[in-house]
Formats: C-alpha cells, structure tokens, sequence
C-alpha cells in the first residue's frame, strides 16, 4: 500500500541525484504518532547518510519511531559507521524500505541487524521498481563490476542523426535537450568521438548549474590525438578531460594535453583502433557509476559492436532527411543478416510535447 511517508522518502532521494555518486541516492523519512519528525536525503560531500540526518532531526523522539526509506540501511564502516547500528541506538521500532541494498557489503545484513535487535522490518514491494530506477546506475554498478553505459542519440524520424553538408541548427527541441542535460547531470562521464570534437567544437560540459558529487569526466575517443589543443573542451579542461588514444599516438602531442592537465588513456584495440570496454574497466576501478555516450555515427556503431552499450536513448524529431549521404545513427559495417541485428528489450517511449518523443531501452548482452 503506498503510503506519503515513502513518497516523501523517495521526492528526498531525488533530491540527491548527481549529489552523491559513488554511492546511491537515498531518502529518508522519521514517522511517529502520525507526524513526520525527521527527514534527510544523502549527499556525498556532507557524508552523513540519509537515515542519520533524519535521526539528528528527531532527536530523542526517535525513540519507537518508523523509518521509511528507500534503501537498507547500511551494515558495514565505509566514510561513516554502520547506520543500521545508528538506528538500534536511537531505539527504531519500524523500519520500512522500498528495496534491499544490493552492494555486497550490505545485501541483507543491514536488515539482519535490526531483526537481530527486535526492529520490525518491512519491504514495500510497491516501490521497489522506481526505487531501483533512481539508483540503476548503482544497481548495475554493484551487481555487475561496470558502469552502466547508456548510447544517447538525436534523431529524425528516419533514423538520421547528421545531413552529409550543413548541420548547423538542432535536430530536436529545446525541450528535448533539457532532457539531455538531465541525464548528463545523472551520470558520472560522458564520451565522444573526435569526429564530433572537430565538426562541433563541442565542450560536453553538464550546463543544469546543478550541483555534483564530483566533475563530470569528459572523454574524447581519439586514436591518433588529432584534437587540437585550442578546442573548447580542452581550453576548458580543469582534470575534468580524458583522452582515450592508441600507442600510435605523438609522444609529443600526449605530453603536452598532459601538461594542460589532460588524462591521456592509452588503451590499444583491433584494427589500430581505442579499446572501448578497457575504458569501461578503468571507469570501474574508478568507481564511476554511469557513462553517457553522445557521439557520432562511426563510434556509437564501435559501442553497439563491442558490446558494451546497456541501453539507449534516442530522442526523435518529427523530421526526415532521406537520402543515402545522411549518416544513421549508427554506421560501420552493421549486421549483415536481419537475424543478427542487435536486440533491445524493456522498450518505454517518453512523450516529448508537443510532437517530439523518445525511446528507452535496454541492449540484450
């Protein structure tokens, strides 16, 4: 049964996103004799956990409250002692959570230790999903070892995301791309090819004026550093850049983006070409939980290959291009059987009033 204190709980969490990345977005809500005595919504750089804010807001009064909250309270000491320990202390009597928290850390143990205390403990499998869809990144991360990859594209109807001579102007609406920005905000690095760098003079920056946990990480896939050292997003860069090049590279162009403070990741691949899923492995032992791919045909076709595309975003305008010169969203050699094409699964369509819409869906791995 939905209940307001969990929906407060998660408008809290919200609150949070792009504010507390490595770790999820958590809120928090004290409830006792109907009244809400504690609220508290994670950031990163405050430290404190969304359950403790709320604990340091009730007070006393906490003692036989209920806690609802979106996710287990942790078990274990990381930047801060276990919070499960915390509301033992305080002398919680309800503990209400829309999901388990699925880093192996914690996994059920932060449950077992209120039970163990005589906490009653209950899951709101009512809210389980849109839980899980505020923190899928950290979901993905924890349970599979990798960022989660999401392939963002701008299209027209046909499935064309450039015109082969003038592409100035947008191919969606400015409603659109506040989207975008949204999700730029929401994830931890963003990458894109050369070929974008050199035909846009692009800085990739998130432009929400939105707090953040940490910079987010601009990434260049470039594997004979051929940016210029007074394009935008490296004029720009303040450790917040990242090339991803080959061994072919200049020695002498690697040293000097370094000495502009720019990472160079030399990672080889087939065919002369960057390794995408290394990049993938280094953002992981990084821990960045989210890479957001916008790039141009050639790449987002080498993601897709690779296999290390999660999902897809594809905005859509109500327009057409035709012709065989306009690139699709995704070139290269492509399938060549209709029974290899790539597969996608979960398919949501997003309105975007008022003729625009967008598709979410997940890449069968």
């Amino acid at each position: 049964m939905k209940t307001p204190a969990m929906d407060e709980a998660l408008d809290l969490a919200r609150r949070g996103v792009g504010c507390t990345s490595p770790n999820p977005a958590v809120g928090a809500v004290l409830v006792k004799g109907g009244e809400v005595i504690g609220r508290g919504f994670h950031t990163y750089a405050k430290r404190k956990h969304a359950e403790i804010l709320a604990l340091d807001q009730a007070g006393e009064r906490a003692h036989d409250a209920t806690l609802y909250i979106t996710l287990e309270p942790c078990a274990h000491r990381g930047r801060t002692p276990p919070c499960a320990d915390a509301l033992v202390s305080a002398g919680i009597a309800r503990v209400v959570a829309a999901m388990e928290d699925p880093n192996p850390l914690v996994a059920g143990k932060g449950f077992r230790r209120l039970i163990d205390a005589g906490i009653t403990v209950e899951l709101a499998p009512e809210y389980t999903e849109e839980a899980a869809q505020l923190n899928e990144a950290f979901i993905h991360s924890m349970r599979t070892g990798r960022p989660l990859v999401t392939l963002k594209a701008a299209l027209t109807l046909d499935g064309k995301i450039a015109a082969p001579e003038d592409n100035t102007g947008w191919i969606t609406s400015e409603r659109a791309r506040a989207h975008v920005q949204q999700i730029r905000h929401s994830s931890d690095a963003i990458l894109t090819g050369i070929g974008t760098v050199l035909a846009d003079d692009c800085r990739l920056t998130d432009r929400t004026g939105l707090e953040r946990s940490r910079p987010l990480l601009r990434i260049v896939a470039d594997s004979t550093l051929r940016i210029p050292l007074d394009s935008r997003i490296v004029t720009s860069s303040s450790g917040d850049l990242a090339i991803l090049t080959t061994s072919a590279a200049s020695e002498e162009r690697r040293r000097a983006l370094e000495c502009r403070g720019v990472r160079v990741l030399v990672f080889d691949g087939p065919g002369g070409r960057t390794d995408l899923a290394k990049l993938v492995e280094y953002l992981a032992t990084e821990q960045y939980r989210s890479l957001m791919i916008e790039s141009g045909s050639k790449l987002n076709w080498a993601v897709l290959e690779a296999g290390v595309a999660d999902k897809v975003f594809f905005y859509y305008a109500p327009k057409i291009l035709g012709g065989l010169r306009s690139l699709p969203v995704a070139g290269g050699t492509g399938r060549l059987h209709r029974r290899d094409a790539i597969q996608l699964s979960r398919v949501k369509l997003h309105s975007i009033p008022p003729d625009e819409f967008a598709v979410e869906a997940y890449v069968e791995k």
